[in-house]
């Protein structure tokens, strides 16, 4: 109860209330919450997700709270006097909001200063695969966890995390539920390169500072016996049964010092060989390095969106020997790809609704340089011109439509039209 002094430690994994969307796993050794705050109010908005500040202390309630723990959310501020209420809201790893007690701190006696940082789980499931089926049969399913981590909450510029973390690397890794993106699939430099939704086992840091805000981890590397002439997607290890022979350092920097504007970049570097070796027996380490360059602006109802992506790679002729590729089937030395994006909504300031023409100009080039005796398939060197219209009706609701005109070096580009429906739950 409100009333209640000292510490509390809370497990749930019981859904919100309706008009919250997604669920929480939360643990928290914060003091209980104060009184002033009432719950989980508002839903989750996909654009409120993008802002990486919490919910200003003092008022009533996690209204529209964000996961910003995937975007490094600012701590809450210990309170004075009345509620914190970005207790926690901000930091469940969920698509919506339940009003965390606790987990930033509530007003008066419950600041942070007070109990010494709080510890926090986070957690969502998510990409169902296959069938469950009941006792007797002799097939079955899984379900896979985007991500689950815990966290420790020191202060706005140094906090800690371990567990199943996503790599903090272009736009839609981190951020990839269709509400929040424009587009009826996602662009191919986010897929090929960034390998999108990408998560690995690791431990590292997050935090923001004087209009900045960062995460660094080190993860468990790509797996090279992955890697093909398509890109590096296959090379991904998603945390169950990941393979820690070689390591990777990741760390991203974005400037948020402009209302509307996020810039900056993000790097990842390490070996993907994962004790791979050659016909003779030695290990081939695969040093791969990938980095991002990205910026976006918003402001009312324009969204301008831009990304380039470069990855070298180490160590190929002896992976295409060890992969069995040939011809042009090797794994691309250098891989490069990028892309300008404008939407416009046209619903803007009206309502909850949004009505969004958008357009994508695209290049990619999985294969843009390979080792001596392979030669690059001239496919892989694609241009994608995509126009679409996004209509959401709520929040959580989303219906897209677009034309693709696909060119590539080969001339094999075969031009297409997506429909898609999305939405969070």
């Amino acid at each position: 109860p409100a009333s209640d002094a000292g510490s509390s430690i809370e497990i749930s994994n019981s859904p919100p209330p309706a008009s919250a969307a997604g669920s929480s796993i939360e643990i928290s050794n914060s003091p209980p919450e104060d009184a002033s705050v009432s719950g989980a109010a508002g839903s989750a908005a996909g654009a409120s997700r993008l802002s990486s500040n919490p919910p200003a202390a003092g008022c009533s309630a996690a209204a529209g709270a964000a996961d910003s723990s995937r975007l490094n959310s600012k701590p809450p501020a210990a309170g004075a006097a009345g509620a914190d209420c970005g207790a926690g809201a901000g930091r469940t790893g969920a698509l919506g909001a339940a009003a965390a007690a606790g987990a930033g701190g509530a007003g008066g006696a419950g600041s942070r200063a007070a109990c010494g940082g709080a510890l926090e789980l986070s957690a969502v499931g998510s990409c169902t695969r296959g069938s469950f089926r009941g006792p007797g049969t002799t097939s079955g399913g899984s379900a896979s966890v985007e991500f689950a981590y815990l966290d420790y909450l020191y202060r706005d510029d140094l906090n800690l995390r371990t567990g199943l973390v996503l790599v903090p690397m272009g736009w839609l890794n981190e951020l990839h539920e269709p509400t929040v993106y424009l587009g009826a699939v996602r662009p191919r430099t986010e897929n090929r390169i960034i390998p999108t939704t990408w998560r690995e086992n690791g431990i590292g840091a997050y935090g923001a500072f004087g209009g900045f805000d960062y995460r660094t981890y080190v993860v468990n590397g790509l797996d090279a016996s992955g890697f093909s002439a398509k890109g590096l997607r296959s090379g991904r290890q998603k945390g169950a049964k990941a393979k820690a022979e070689d390591f990777a350092w990741v760390g991203r920097l974005d400037f948020t010092g402009v209302p509307g504007l996020t810039a900056g970049l993000a790097g990842y570097f390490g070996d993907s060989g994962q004790d791979l070796e050659d016909m003779d027996g030695d290990s081939i380490p695969v040093g791969t390095s990938i980095l991002d360059f990205h910026v976006e602006y918003r402001y009312r109802g324009l969204e301008l969106r831009g990304l380039w992506v470069r990855a070298e790679l180490d160590d190929v002729a002896r992976l295409n020997e060890a992969l069995g590729y040939e011809g042009d089937q090797s794994v691309g030395e250098t891989l490069e790809g990028g892309y300008l994006q404008a939407g416009y909504d046209l619903l803007a300031g009206s309502g909850k609704s949004s009505l969004t023409p958008y357009l994508r100009w695209e290049q990619i080039n999985t294969q843009k340089q390979v080792p001596d005796g392979w030669s690059p398939n001239p496919a892989n060197d694609e241009q994608l011109l995509t126009l679409g219209l996004a209509y959401q009706p709520i929040e959580q609701l989303i219906f897209k439509a677009e034309y693709q005109n696909i060119d590539n070096e080969a001339g094999t580009g075969v031009d297409q039209f997506n429909l898609s429906m999305g939405y969070i739950f």
